[in-house]
């Protein structure tokens, strides 16, 4: 059985989901591949767990690093968790681009290359949003390319870390987003 929350962010709506132990879903309401790990079977309590992710939000959306994390359960791929746990190591504030994260796991692989689009797609089914941080990857020239939760919240996301780089907003000049 699967159990769900929801809080409220100045981004929109997000429902989390549990497995009663560890989070295996936060997905900002309407966003692709919503829910996509979310068992049919689910009901609405609130547990530790989401006491735990609540406070993290809390403290994310008043623009500091949290410092900690609920656990966390990854229902996925062992590739996409590869990836997912390389998210993981971004730090508050820093962005890494999909070739950066294609070349560790080829590394860690033995292989000389991975596609960077393959990487692209485990980073666009991330279950955990923001926890498991997909809105720092980047394209190769520093553009916000693809964000479940759409790109507007991927540029406010930044903005909240202050995030310092140049990058472009898909289909617009360069900007500076502090």
């Amino acid at each position: 059985m699967d159990f769900i929350h929801h809080f409220s962010s100045p981004l929109g709506g997000i429902t989390l989901a549990s497995d009663g132990e560890a989070l295996t879903g936060l997905w900002f309401d309407g966003q692709k591949h919503f829910a996509a790990t979310l068992k049919k079977e689910h009901e609405e309590r609130m547990l530790p767990v989401f006491d735990l992710a609540d406070r993290w939000l809390d403290i994310y959306f008043n623009g500091a690093e949290p410092g900690f994390l609920p656990p966390l359960l990854m229902r996925t791929t062992e590739f996409r968790k590869a990836v997912w746990e390389i998210l993981l190591t971004i730090p508050y504030g820093k962005t890494m681009t999909y070739g950066e994260i294609a070349d560790r796991i080829a590394s860690r692989r033995g292989l000389t290359r991975m596609s960077a689009q393959a990487v692209g797609g485990a980073v666009a089914h991330n279950a955990v949003s923001l926890m498991i941080p997909c809105h720092r990857v980047v394209g190769a020239d520093g553009s916000l390319t693809g964000y479940a939760g759409g790109v507007e919240k991927k540029i406010r996301l930044l903005a909240i870390e202050k995030a310092s780089f140049t990058g472009k907003e898909q289909g617009s000049n360069h900007k500076n987003y502090p």
